[in-house]
This record gives structure tokens, C-alpha cells and sequence, in this order.
């Protein structure tokens, strides 16, 4: 009996004893004495992305060091009048970077251990599927830091006619600003600002120093809101950062829905005439004036939208560059007009918007080159050369784009020529008196045209093969990595046919990246454009624009699924200007 009472007290010591290891391995409690420096543990479809916005002109500094001070490229002075003119209004959505909790900030740093979500998948805009690319090395990491600080180097060495192209193009295509306070307490301050002096931008809104433009009155937040000049758009925008009892523009509200959180809202283009108010009593007036020494002698519209609202709602990065020169710098003819979609990130296509309209100045600045193309009536190999040089000068090894640009010039008797070059799937179409005429290649690696050639250089894709090293695009700018990888990636540009339009001509272009075309094919496009400019008065001064934002909200209306951005020319007769116009 006493064995048998022996065996089950070992017994139940035993099961005590599994139990407590368990326990101990399930509890850990190890880990709070051998891990003072705890992280918490986030998966990165958690976090609100991208981390850093893909528009650094709209980050705003939390830190603001900067001295208070009226002296703006403009004044802050005593009003003595009103200002008055028209309106426009548009929306454009940036994501922001969302404030730390205090919990994860140890010595100024942001802590975070990221787990990837395997269940989502790290498409943007389907054209990069490469997860093998996602998690670089620290010495990958540290070669593209170098490597970018190599290509600053190399604008600043080895091209600095670049530097001067880029500055005299934002003088062509300044805009000054000017607040005016017409209610409230701070009635009277005025502060003026060019969109060129971009040390002091963003311009601040508040109550508190260093406010640029400080409003007296209690229902003004300490840091209420910011103007920014968005270069990409060549806009003014307005953001509320978060303020207490909000911001209206024209009457309506421009904070976050969720005004508790003191989230900021997005960034809402600005007009001459709007009116600002902050809280319910400080009203101010926007006044913009054009600085610009020449304008476009047609109808332009230029329209863009990340697209954001897709897996759960979540914000896309915007990786599409919009871009125009008119005229390029050292030319009176000749303008460019072009649109770069980024895969892998946006610095490529940032990169390549301000690259390639240099490289095409810089060819046409040749007087015997320039008159050739004049008396050809052809620019093909001022655009081969200058997509050729671009590729060459870009040194983005693990960053991509498309590039499709649109060279117009005019003949000196009201009538225009235009040819297109492109690499990759951004698409350009035109429309002369009813005829439709397609300007650029499809590069996708599963159109025919990219196939036969891949087929011709040795190598064929195998059947079903749609992606070459996870990249669903044959032909790029940039991505030397790849390139180095596989040889049937390439950068040769499609040449279009030259397009000529006589002064009479009933003619348009559209540029679009990929994000249009996925939902709107060549013909729908061309049925929507003659819908909207039947609705539009002919001598309106905006009816390009419009057509261009209402291309861009049929997009958005089918769910497109990724950045799209549209650039709508219109030549005819009725949205002619005149080729340089001063204005006063």
C-alpha cells in the first residue's frame, strides 16, 4: 500500500513539474531581465505607408527652428485694399507620416520591429514583383546611399548647364503668393511669397512664433496650417495640420473627418479669390499671381490622383512625375510635354523628368541641329539621343520608370508639328480632325511587339512568361541592376511618325501613364474627351483642364488600381494663345 501511495505522489510531482516548464516556456519571464531595450513588434500592414511620403515638398518641420520673420521674397505689411479674381478649385491627396507613440521613442529614435504580411502582396500598379529585391542587405543599402550621392556629384561635376536648366525653368514657371487677413483680430496683415524661394517654404499658419503669418485670435490653433508650393503640379496647396477648430476654404472644411485625433488633412489646391478661414472669425483672402514669362500657345490640362483607395483603403506612394517646358530653355519653338511612372520608389522618375527635358535643350540649342529638325519636319533623332544620354547619366540601380514625352514645335506660321518617344507603358494618343493616331509602343513583356523582339536578340520567353526578374516591363529608364542581370531588358525609346496640325485642325494629344489605360482604352478616351469638350465652352480659358479632370475622375469612377496622371493638349483653334504672352 505505501508503494503504491509512493508511486502517485512521484506521479502528481511529475505532472507538476511538466506543468511548470510549460509555464515557464510559454511566459518567458527571461525576457524581461536579458532585454532592457524592448521593441515593439509591428507588421508592416499595420502601419499607415509609405513611412516617408513620396512628396517631400509637403513634409512639414515639426521642429521648426526658423526664425520669426515678415520677409518672405515678399512683405507682410498694413493692408490697403482687397484683392479680387476667380477661381478654380481641385483636390489632391498626400499621405502624411503618422506621429510616434511616446512609447516607441527611445533617444530620438523610432523603434520598430517589422514583420512583413505575408498575405499582402508588394504590387504597385503591377508592374514590380520582386521580393527578392525587398529585403536588401545593409551593403546594398549602404551602395544606394552612395550611389545616389554619386549622381548628385555627377549633376553638380560633370553637367552644370543641368543646374542652370533647372533654375531658369522654375523662373519661367514662377507664382507669387499673397495672404491678406480681412476678419478677426489680426485684420490688415498681409505676407507675400514666391513659389522660387523655397527656403522658406512650407509658409505656416498660426497663432504662436514662428508662425510666417501670425493670427492673434484664441480659436487659431499654435501651428494651424501650411502652404506649400507643389513643384510637380505647379500649384499652391493648403493643409491643415491637425488644428483644433478646423480649416475651411470657400466654406468648406479641409481638416481630417476625425478632427479628435489631430490628424492633418490633405493638401487642397489653391486659387486667386479663395478665401481661408481659420476657426470661425479669421478669414483671409488668397491672391496668386503668374510670373511666367511665356505660356502654352494651346489648351493644356495637366491632372493626377495616387489612386489611394485600395486593399482596405490604404494610401498608394504616388510614383508618376507630370511634366512641361514651354518653350525649352534656349528655343523659342519647341516645348515638352511628358509623364515618368517610378516602380521600385519615385526617385527615378523624379530623376528622369528633370534629366531627359535638359538633354533635349541641350541638343536643340545646336543652331544646325535645330534648323535640320525644322527642315526635316522630323525630330527622331534629337529624341533617340536624348533618351539615349538620359539612361546614360541616371544611375538608379534598383529603381525604374517609364518615360513618354511629347515634343512639339511650331513653324512660325500658326501651325505645330508633334512626335512622341517613350520607354515602357505609359501611352500617348492624338486625335487629328476624327483620326486617331497612336503615338507610342506598348513595352509591357507580354505585348507581341516586345516578345519579337526579345525572340530576335536570342533569348524568347518561354510561354506563359510574363515578367522578366519579377518586372512585368521590357523596357525602362534606370534599373541598371536589372539590366546587368538579364540583357533583354533594354532603354531604346519608340519613335512616333511626326504629326502635322495646320492652324485649322481640330486636334488633340493625350499622355497617360498606366494607370488610365487599365481601365480606359484608346477609343473610350477619345469618346470621353468629345463628350467633356461639347460641354465646355470653346473660348474658356480652363476648358483643358477640365477635360483633363474629368479623364481623371472616369479613372477613378471604374477603380483603377494605380497612380494615374493625365496631360491633355488642345490645339484647336479657339484654345490657341498666343506664344509668349507677358503677363502684366
Amino acid at each position: 500500500m505505501a508503494m503504491v501511495l509512493e508511486g502517485i505522489i512521484g506521479l502528481a510531482l511529475l505532472m507538476l513539474l511538466f506543468i511548470a516548464l510549460v509555464l515557464l516556456f510559454v511566459c518567458k519571464p527571461w525576457r524581461f531581465f536579458f532585454s532592457p531595450n524592448r521593441t515593439r513588434t509591428i507588421k508592416v500592414g499595420d502601419l499607415e505607408r509609405p513611412l516617408v511620403p513620396e512628396d517631400l515638398d509637403l513634409v512639414p518641420n515639426q521642429s521648426n527652428e526658423l526664425g520669426r520673420s515678415y520677409d518672405l521674397g515678399g512683405s507682410c505689411v498694413q493692408s490697403e485694399g482687397y484683392l479680387n479674381s476667380p477661381r478654380t478649385h481641385g483636390l489632391v491627396h498626400k499621405p502624411r507620416i503618422p506621429p510616434a507613440p511616446p512609447h516607441l521613442v527611445q533617444d530620438g529614435s523610432l523603434i520598430l520591429d517589422l514583420i512583413s504580411d505575408a498575405s499582402e502582396d508588394v504590387l504597385v500598379g503591377q508592374t514590380l514583383k520582386r521580393p527578392f529585391m525587398l529585403n536588401h542587405s545593409i551593403e546594398e543599402q549602404s551602395h544606394i546611399g552612395k550611389e545616389e550621392l554619386s549622381y548628385d556629384l555627377k549633376f553638380d561635376s560633370e553637367n552644370d548647364r543641368f543646374q542652370a536648366f533647372v533654375r531658369q525653368d522654375i523662373v519661367d514657371q514662377r507664382s507669387s503668393l499673397t495672404l491678406e487677413v480681412i476678419s478677426g483680430p489680426s485684420r490688415g496683415d498681409q505676407c507675400s511669397i514666391s513659389s522660387t524661394n523655397t527656403s522658406r517654404l512650407p509658409l505656416t499658419l498660426g497663432r504662436v512664433s514662428p508662425s510666417d503669418l501670425l493670427v492673434k485670435d484664441s480659436e487659431v490653433s499654435g501651428k494651424h496650417a501650411l502652404i506649400n508650393w507643389n513643384l510637380n503640379k505647379l500649384k499652391w496647396e493648403l493643409v491643415d495640420m491637425g488644428s483644433l477648430n478646423g480649416t475651411l476654404l470657400n466654406s468648406q472644411s479641409v481638416n481630417h473627418p476625425d478632427s479628435g485625433m489631430r490628424h492633418w488633412g490633405d493638401p487642397v489646391e489653391l486659387a486667386s479669390g479663395d478665401i481661408i478661414t481659420l476657426g470661425t472669425t479669421s478669414k483671409i483672402r488668397v491672391q496668386i499671381a503668374s510670373e511666367t514669362k511665356c505660356q502654352v500657345p494651346f489648351g493644356l490640362g495637366i491632372a493626377s490622383d495616387p489612386m489611394a483607395l485600395r486593399r482596405g483603403g490604404k494610401k498608394l506612394p504616388m510614383e508618376d512625375v507630370c511634366y512641361y517646358h514651354w518653350p525649352l530653355p534656349g528655343t523659342d519653338q519647341f516645348g515638352l510635354f511628358g509623364i515618368c511612372d517610378g516602380h521600385g520608389g519615385a526617385a527615378a522618375a523624379k530623376s528622369a523628368s528633370k534629366i531627359l527635358p535638359e538633354m533635349v535643350a541641350s541638343i536643340l540649342s545646336d543652331s544646325l541641329k535645330r534648323e535640320k529638325v525644322l527642315s526635316r519636319q522630323d525630330a527622331s533623332e534629337v529624341l533617340r539621343d536624348a533618351v539615349s544620354r538620359t539612361e546614360a547619366f541616371m544611375n538608379h540601380h534598383y529603381e525604374g520608370c517609364t518615360a513618354t514625352v511629347l515634343l512639339v514645335w511650331a513653324d512660325g506660321h500658326e501651325n505645330f508639328y508633334a512626335q512622341c518617344a517613350n520607354v515602357g507603358d505609359s501611352a500617348c494618343v492624338m486625335n487629328v480632325d476624327g483620326k486617331q493616331i497612336k503615338m507610342t509602343e506598348d513595352h509591357r513583356v507580354t505585348s507581341y511587339s516586345e516578345r519579337q523582339r526579345i525572340k530576335e536578340i536570342g533569348e524568347p520567353l518561354k510561354d506563359g512568361e510574363t515578367r522578366l526578374c519579377g518586372l512585368n516591363l521590357a523596357r525602362m529608364l534606370g534599373d541598371k541592376y536589372m539590366k546587368e542581370q538579364d540583357s533583354r531588358f533594354s532603354s531604346e525609346p519608340y519613335i512616333s511618325q511626326v504629326v502635322h496640325i495646320n492652324q485649322g485642325s481640330r486636334a488633340f494629344a493625350l499622355l497617360a501613364s498606366d494607370g488610365f489605360w487599365d481601365v480606359i482604352s484608346p477609343k473610350k478616351a477619345m469618346q470621353l474627351v468629345f463628350q467633356m469638350k461639347e460641354r465646355c465652352s470653346p473660348d474658356r480659358e480652363n476648358s483643358a483642364e477640365k477635360v483633363a479632370n474629368f479623364l481623371l475622375s472616369e479613372a477613378r469612377t471604374l477603380r483603377t488600381k494605380d497612380n494615374t496622371s493625365i496631360i491633355f493638349l488642345d490645339f484647336d483653334t479657339n484654345s490657341r494663345k498666343s506664344s509668349c504672352k507677358l503677363d502684366p
